[in-house]
């Protein structure tokens, strides 16, 4: 351009964008954001899988309450006596000389204590017609009645509330062949005696 509005120099004036300020800041903010989701779902995992510093130092799971008590069936197993702790008096209520006798010996060989051996009194004798009948006081029911009852498994378990003493009966009856053999017994202790896992529904 000539005449009075002739530029000089070697310098030239730019035209320069207007600065988006607001989009600047929204995107920073914006990635602060996902960064801190990110780093929580991070930690969420994390004390998902190692169960959480509280819940590792009371030795449960997440939700389970801090020294829960043991599953009812692992306390049941404990309380179950062992056959050298049972007394059982072995009576007979058939017409079959010495079977119990013959009974007593074998249970003494398998651990139990022997009691008194003979006859059936009169409210069981010739009365029993199946394999036997296996009678305790009311404390007898989850503890020694389960145990022999791994011995002659045909056998009906009864209890007596006015019964006293801790010793059991095995009443022999029409129906009783043998015991059953010692590895059956044996496997159905090992099983009654095993405590066995509670399902839950929190997972404790």
């Amino acid at each position: 351009m000539g005449g009075q509005y002739r530029i000089t120099g070697d310098k030239y004036p730019r035209m320069r964008r207007p600065r988006r300020r607001g989009r600047l800041v929204l995107l920073v903010a914006a990635s602060v954001a996902a960064l801190g989701m990110v780093g929580w779902g991070t930690l969420q995992l994390i004390d998902v899988f190692t169960g959480g510093d509280k819940a590792s130092a009371a030795g449960t799971r997440p939700g389970c309450p801090a020294g829960a008590s043991p599953s009812p069936s692992a306390a049941r197993a404990a309380a179950l006596p062992e056959p050298r702790k049972i007394t059982v008096n072995v009576l007979n209520a058939t017409t079959r000389a010495g079977l119990a006798q013959k009974t007593a010996d074998e249970l003494k060989k398998r651990g139990f204590r022997i009691g008194e051996v003979g006859n059936a009194t009169e409210e069981y004798d010739k009365r029993v017609k199946g394999a036997g009948v296996l009678l305790g006081p009311a404390t007898a029911l989850d503890t020694a009645l389960p145990v022999l009852g791994t011995q002659l498994p045909a056998a009906e378990r009864r209890t007596d509330a006015a019964r006293k003493g801790a010793a059991v009966d095995l009443i022999i009856g029409d129906g009783f062949k043998r015991l059953a053999t010692t590895a059956d017994a044996d496997k159905a202790l090992t099983a009654l005696t095993a405590p066995r896992p509670e399902p839950s529904d929190k997972g404790c």
